[in-house]
């Protein structure tokens, strides 16, 4: 990981059996797009409203184990992920395309999760 983005970088430490809430400290309008990745993989996104996410294994067969265990937030943009396993430590990444007429802001943010 690059240093900037160390220095942008979230840490989080949960026990394993035990949920964590990765919280970006934003708030999602509705047109906003919203993508979490895993190690680089998507595992949820949101396109517009509630009706338009998908999670795990909808997003990648490889991380299906994610299924039932991801709650996002409609209005934050906020992760939790129930009953933490050791095969959930990584990075993760939070990625937030704000669509403005013909202009795109990407906004990223980083967490380094630990499970214990």
């Amino acid at each position: 990981v690059p240093a900037a983005e160390r220095d942008e970088m979230k840490m989080k430490s949960v026990k394993e059996g035990e949920s964590v809430t990765l919280d970006p400290g934003v708030i999602k309008n509705t047109t906003d797009s919203v993508t979490w990745h895993f190690n680089d993989i998507d595992i949820t996104n949101i396109t517009g409203g509630p009706g338009d996410m998908r999670t795990g294994d909808q997003c990648t067969h490889q991380f299906s184990e994610f299924r039932h265990r991801l709650k996002l937030d409609h209005q934050t943009g906020s992760l939790t992920i129930t009953n933490a396993r050791t095969t959930d430590a990584g990075l993760y990444h939070l990625e937030i395309s704000i669509s403005s007429r013909r202009i795109t802001i990407c906004s990223i943010k980083i967490f380094s999760v630990t499970v214990i």
